[in-house]
């Protein structure tokens, strides 16, 4: 089974634009007022709405510190922080934000030895 997730945008053309040139994702498929990203297996969509759908977190896992520090580069500026190790969750991360106000998260799993 797959899926996908949608979010109200009042910034349809800013918000793709993001996905897509700053994160890196994929369009999946154009429709009338709504657009549908692919990032690896996370599908994600933002359809062109009155109020913009902000709460939750976006996030995008990433197979090496290297890229989780690649893409903090590209976001760089707007990230919360440099990329750290979070030892609750065994995850290397940042937070930043995208043109909205939606919580954008990279990571990747790892565990210290």
């Amino acid at each position: 089974m797959d899926g996908i997730v949608f979010f109200r945008t009042e910034r349809l053309a800013e918000a793709v634009e993001f996905y897509t040139e700053t994160v890196g994702a994929d369009v999946w498929l154009e429709q009338p007022d709504c657009t549908i990203l692919v990032a690896g297996d996370f599908r994600f969509g933002f359809c062109e709405r009155e109020g913009a759908e902000t709460d939750g977190t976006l996030t995008f896992v990433v197979d090496s510190r290297e890229r989780v520090d690649l893409l903090h580069d590209r976001l760089h500026t707007v990230a919360d922080e440099s990329p750290r190790y979070n030892e609750r969750y065994e995850i290397y991360q940042f937070f930043a934000e995208d043109p909205e106000g939606r919580t954008v998260e990279v990571q990747t799993f790892e565990h210290e030895d």
